[in-house]
């Protein structure tokens, strides 16, 4: 069974999507982050045939919301991010799965695609059972998942500089260097600024994110 592995941040103000400021507030960007957790973790929850892990970084009690995404994550395996910088991070959270799951697949996402699907998300699963790496790339050149057979060849991440245009590529890269073949998932639009929050709540209106984006949405031809 693969293992679903969900990268976050304890959504506390002025720790979190900070680049949403402004339009948002820290605070503001906090609930935002949040929302943007909890559906992803109900995402990964509907989705079956997988075992669902969260490395993260901080603690939820200290985060806006943190009762909620606390009880949300009831009964997953909970890792704690290390390393300096994000690609260690990464690295250092799929050895650790390795090392808590021995010989499972891992499908990697992060907390920045509420919009991703259980059917999304499923098909991934199944793909990475007859591939040894699956790289999906995002609209501004990096990736929003990941999915390697061993994933002690996350190992490559550390060498790879993250959030850049080239984030993708070189992973891509840095992957092949290895001897894997990365086939592609869908794209997706991740949130980094307020347009990819604006572009990533009308692609899933139904969800708390857009509630929270909608809060703050500036009016219509503003996107700061």
């Amino acid at each position: 069974m693969t293992i679903l592995l969900v990268v976050a941040k304890s959504p506390i103000p002025g720790a979190v999507k900070t680049r949403l400021c402004p339009p948002a507030t820290p605070a503001q960007a906090a609930r935002v982050a949040a929302a943007s957790l909890r559906d992803t973790i109900d995402v990964v929850a509907a989705t079956p045939g997988v075992t669902p892990v969260l490395a993260l970084h901080g603690q939820l009690a200290d985060g806006v919301d943190g009762a909620a995404l606390s009880a949300a994550v009831a009964g997953w395996t909970i890792l704690w991010q290390r390393g300096a910088g994000l690609g260690a991070r990464l690295a250092a959270a799929h050895e650790d799965v390795a090392a808590a799951y021995p010989g499972r697949p891992v499908l990697q996402i992060g907390m920045d695609t509420p919009q991703v699907t259980p059917a999304l998300l499923g098909a991934a699963a199944r793909r990475l059972a007859a591939a040894t790496a699956l790289l999906g790339p995002a609209v501004d050149g990096g990736w929003w998942a990941l999915g390697l057979a061993d994933p002690r060849h996350a190992a490559a991440l550390r060498d790879v500089p993250m959030s850049t245009a080239e984030t993708g590529r070189h992973t891509a890269a840095a992957l092949a260097g290895r001897g894997l073949r990365v086939a592609p998932l869908p794209m997706l639009r991740d949130v980094d600024g307020w347009a990819d929050a604006l572009a990533v709540a009308d692609a899933a209106p139904a969800g708390r994110f857009a509630a929270r984006v909608a809060v703050v949405r500036p009016p219509a031809g503003n996107l700061w």
